[in-house]
């Protein structure tokens, strides 16, 4: 079925094509365990004010292990208190390139030491579809997922 960023971007159907196979491959085949990538989905979603992601995303995080308590903050905008070591590298770097458009030295170190050098290029690709992704349905006015077992997220005040 045809639903979420895919009905928007129907208005461009080679560029639907083309971003479903990157979203496949970083979904089910890239090099970071699914709950870095669905945590750092829900980071994009939460920067974006993203509804259906989140609301999509959101129990297919729980599911990858992400806590709850976690999900909890970024849905208020907060840094997630007590994450293991591997969340808190993908969520810094992750704020890091949004907020700077790129990574310190020492963050790139710190995620090449974790991810190492194809789970760094396969995050930032991930952060840059989903940012994309989000983009896209925020401007076609994407409604939420219905029923997906979470609120949706407050928006940010401007």
């Amino acid at each position: 079925a045809v639903f979420g960023p895919f009905i928007a971007l129907l208005r461009s159907p080679e560029l639907m094509r083309r971003l479903q196979s990157v979203g496949e491959y970083l979904r089910f085949g890239s090099a970071l365990a699914p709950r870095i990538s669905e945590f750092l989905i829900l980071i994009v979603s939460r920067q974006w004010t993203q509804q259906f992601e989140w609301r999509m995303h959101y129990p297919l995080a729980l599911q990858a292990g992400v806590r709850q308590e976690a999900l909890d903050a970024l849905a208020q905008g907060c840094r997630p208190p007590g994450m293991a070591q591997d969340e808190e590298v993908a969520y810094d770097f992750c704020d890091e390139l949004a907020r700077h458009h790129g990574v310190s030295d020492a963050t790139y170190q710190r995620a090449l030491a974790v991810f190492g050098e194809a789970g760094v290029i396969d995050m930032s690709t991930l952060i840059g579809y989903f940012t994309t992704v989000s983009m896209v349905m925020n401007v076609a006015r994407t409604p939420p997922l219905p029923g997906a077992g979470c609120a949706p997220l407050a928006p940010f005040p401007r």
